[in-house]
């Protein structure tokens, strides 16, 4: 903290405290707000310059923004939720309380103006106070008005800060309000149910991720943070439901970059009776509903390009992405030769994997950066895809998509394997991995028992809800769209 601050916080010390001597409460319960700053400004837009309505009385609240003194009146603006408004106030017209109120007033408090509406000589729609409440006298001092938080850490440390100053960053925060309302009612209006599946799990799945890991005392046991909520969905298809959805969080234990953050928001949903290829439709249907019914439009600029949401989007296998992108044919390539093209583009991987893992691995460092436009990445390698159905007419692959837009993957999406011997022959599979892939998934028998009751033909998705959202509001990083982000300690 700079002396400058220091000496700003004792200066407003000292002002909270004359307050309380001279008997006013600086922190009063409430106030009886009639109106609001959007209110005003649609109620009286059509009032004239220069014009009074005298018989208006209104009651507004905000947070002291600027306060410009002239002589023995002053304009001062107070910001609330949806903007910020001027008032003008006369010092000979107020109570002696409501004066020294006043005198005592510094940027960032706030207050209570009760007064009538009148536009100004120079247009600006503004209010004449009559009455003046301190609300709440503050002792921490404004970033300086014009450029807000520069420090990018700060800005996600001291997020109630940033919003303060930045109400470009709280439309950010609305419109992802606005974002989830309107994939609930894309799924509700679908006759989707929405559920909720356990936080605290005894055994993780459903994504390949390190979990986190805490212990419930009363029970002694072991617990982890949700990565997933799959297996839990398709255990409800397996009870009965068609169709539910789980909107919510998910922890995975990994690293932070500009689009992880170790706690997200995870939309997914299963439907009976349907594949991968009906949900590729209703994929591209959701996120073109949302994106048009949010911003009003299919095309959207990103960081400087643009963004086609109108549908079909296109299609794309793996294989077919190899081929095109990096001259690859990865069904004609051994392992040997798959391990040294990784290497040759820049993998870390020490020694050869699998033949799909590899490819998948080739994938994601040749292909992913050329697909700005939204694709359907298709047909992936069975080896990454334990809880995937084979492809009905490509041996080695699943069906299985991958939306990936601005080069970045949206979600995920499997028509979802339902017999219960393959499934339990692939969840042995990755229980012998784990010994060197804590990303592997561990067996489960009770979600193996729910697949041995029956779970029909079931296309199920995950849908990265921050990623969207940064779609839509052109956020370059995920901090930028949750309102906490995981933060190292200081």
């Amino acid at each position: 903290m700079s002396d400058e601050d220091n000496a700003l916080r004792a200066e407003k010390r000292k002002k909270l405290h004359d307050l309380k001597e001279k008997g006013i409460n600086p922190f009063p319960y409430s106030f009886d707000r009639t109106t609001n700053i959007l209110e005003i400004q649609e109620k009286w837009k059509k009032l004239e310059t220069g014009e009074k309505d005298l018989e208006s009385h209104v009651k507004i609240a905000g947070r002291l923004m600027t306060k410009r003194l002239m002589g023995k009146a002053a304009f001062f603006n107070i910001q609330d939720e949806g903007g910020i408004f001027q008032c003008y106030i006369k010092k000979q017209e107020l109570s002696d309380e409501d004066l020294v109120s006043f005198e005592h007033l510094d940027i960032g408090d706030f207050v209570g103006v009760e007064g009538f509406v009148f536009r100004t000589q120079k247009g600006e729609l503004s209010v004449h106070c009559k009455r003046f409440t301190m609300l709440c006298k503050t002792l921490e001092p404004l970033p300086e008005k014009f450029h807000g938080l520069t420090d990018v850490e700060l800005k996600y440390r001291l997020r109630h800060l940033d919003l303060v100053m930045g109400p470009a960053h709280r439309a950010v925060f609305k419109t992802r309000s606005h974002v989830i309302r309107e994939v609930r009612n894309f799924l509700d209006d679908r006759g989707f149910l929405e559920v909720e599946t356990p936080m605290l799990q005894p055994i993780y799945g459903g994504a390949a991720a390190h979990p986190f890991v805490t212990n419930h005392r009363a029970l002694d046991m072991e617990l982890f943070l949700k990565i997933s909520p799959e297996l839990y969905l398709k255990r409800l298809i397996v009870g009965g439901f068609e169709k539910v959805y789980d909107l919510n969080k998910n922890f995975r234990n990994e690293g932070i970059d500009r689009s992880h953050n170790p706690e997200f928001t995870m939309l997914e949903w299963y439907e009976a009776y349907t594949d991968y290829e009906y949900q590729m439709t209703q994929f591209e249907d959701l996120v073109t509903h949302v994106v048009k019914t949010v911003t009003g439009k299919t095309k959207i600029e990103y960081q400087g390009k643009e963004l086609d949401f109108s549908t079909p989007w296109r299609r794309l296998s793996v294989d077919d992405g190899l081929k095109e992108y990096g001259g690859f044919d990865v069904n004609q390539m051994s392992e040997e030769e798959l391990f040294q093209a990784c290497k040759e583009k820049g993998s870390s991987l020490e020694k050869p994997k699998s033949h799909g893992e590899m490819v998948a691995e080739l994938f994601e460092l040749v292909v992913e950066e050329h697909l700005w436009q939204p694709t359907f990445v298709m047909d992936h390698p069975v080896e990454i895809s334990p809880l995937t159905k084979v492809h009905r007419t490509k041996p080695g692959r699943v069906e299985r998509f991958e939306p990936m837009i601005a080069c970045m993957e949206l979600g995920n999406a499997y028509s979802e394997l339902n017999d219960p011997e393959d499934q339990r022959a692939r969840l042995k599979e990755q229980e012998a991995k784990r010994e060197f892939d804590g990303e592997a998934h561990p067996m489960d028998d009770d979600f193996l028992h729910a697949i041995d009751v029956g779970l029909p033909p079931t296309g199920g998705v995950g849908l990265g809800i921050d990623r969207l959202v940064m779609l839509v509001t052109n956020q370059s990083s995920i901090r930028d769209v949750i309102f906490f982000p995981t933060m190292k300690i200081k």
